[in-house]
Order: structure tokens, then sequence, then C-alpha cells
């Protein structure tokens, strides 16, 4: 099976995965083995590019169930993302759906805080980032212009509006101490695990739900 076969050595593999994702009914079909392989996924990317070691995959909740990281994505996603869920006061709703209660809400947040977010952030960030590419390398072919310039800094507008849109600040509803890094054409990833540790550490010390 295709799914089965998947194997995470780069994060193309990564988005092949996700992309499945948007379709209703395959991930229906095949939520058991898209929950293992979405598992796998996550554990390579926080291992392999934040080079974080000390996260439990699975995550639990703290009496002892095991958190369907697959499951919180998507209803995340449906939810139209997490700033959507942080300005809409979502997350209680999120918790809910998911078969928990209204008072797991905080708990969720975090949850998406610590495993998923950079990951969501990252793909929206190469998809962007392929887009801009393919548009510079139709261009250049078509002709160098005086506008080159403007053009550039048209895309790196772009990629900085969509990472609003997807990226988190773990202790909070905005991203601002991570803004350095859509404006760059690399993705700094031992700047995204800095943010993420220190980030991480303000989340479990304000949260009741983890004491």
């Amino acid at each position: 099976m295709k799914i089965r076969s998947i194997e995470f050595h780069d994060f193309q593999k990564c988005m092949s995965l996700l992309d499945m994702l948007d379709d209703t009914q395959f991930v229906l079909k095949y939520n058991r083995e898209l929950e293992i392989k979405f598992e796998e996924m996550i554990e390579w990317f926080i291992k392999t590019k934040l080079g974080i070691f000390t996260r439990s995959i699975p995550p639990y909740t703290t009496d002892n169930q095991k958190l369907s990281l697959l499951q919180l994505y998507l209803m995340v996603k449906s939810n139209g993302g997490y700033k959507n869920v942080t300005d809409n006061n979502l997350w209680a709703v999120v918790a809910k759906d998911m078969g928990y209660d209204y008072t797991d809400g905080e708990f969720m947040r975090i949850m998406y805080a610590m495993y998923l977010d950079v990951l969501v952030y990252y793909y929206k960030f190469k998809i962007v980032q392929e887009k801009a590419m393919k548009k510079e390398a139709d261009e250049d072919i078509a002709g160098p212009s005086v506008r080159d310039q403007e053009r550039r800094r048209s895309v790196s507008d772009v990629q900085e509006d969509d990472a609003k849109q997807y990226f988190a600040l773990f202790a909070g509803s905005d991203w601002h101490g991570m803004k350095k890094l859509h404006k760059r054409r690399r993705f700094d990833f031992g700047q995204a695990a800095r943010a993420l540790d220190e980030a991480n550490k303000s989340v479990l010390k304000n949260s009741s739900k983890l004491n």
C-alpha cells in the first residue's frame, strides 16, 4: 500500500503524506494506517529537523489516554487552523469534538503547539516557497526584467503573509517571537527549536493542566 511504503528521509515525504490528508474519504478509509504513519512523521520531524529527543510520541493525557495527533491535526485544520481556533476561542470545541471535556481545550492547544505547529508552518512555508521558485523560473525564461527586484520582494511578502495564517507562538495567540523565520529563503531549524523550547517552558510553567 502506498501509505505503508512511505519512509521519512526528507521533508518531501512529509509533504506527500500531508497532501493525502486533504482527501476526506481517503482519510476515513485508511485512518488506522494514516495514524501510524502520521506518528512516524512527527517523530522524524521533531528528532531530525528540530533535534528534540525528550518528547514522547504519541503523547498521553494526564489520565494516561493516548492522544491522536492525526485527529488533532485534522480537527484544527477543519476549524481553520491554529490562528483561527485561537482567535475564536475554539479550543474547547476542538477538545469536545475529539471526545474530551470542554475544560481540556487548553491542553489541546498545548499539544498542538508542542507537536504540530512547526511542522504545519514549515509545510506551508515549503508550498509557498516552491510556488515562488516556479514563478521566478518561469519569469526568468521569459527574460530579465527591471521589475525583478520588486518581484522578489513581493515573493517574500507572500511568504510572510502565508506564515501568519499557519504559525503559532507556543505561549500565546500570536507568533511574534518567530517573525524572522519567514523573511528568509532558508528555514532556520535551529532558531525554531530554540523558540520551541523557550515557548514550551513558558506554556508548561503557566498551565495548571500539566501540573
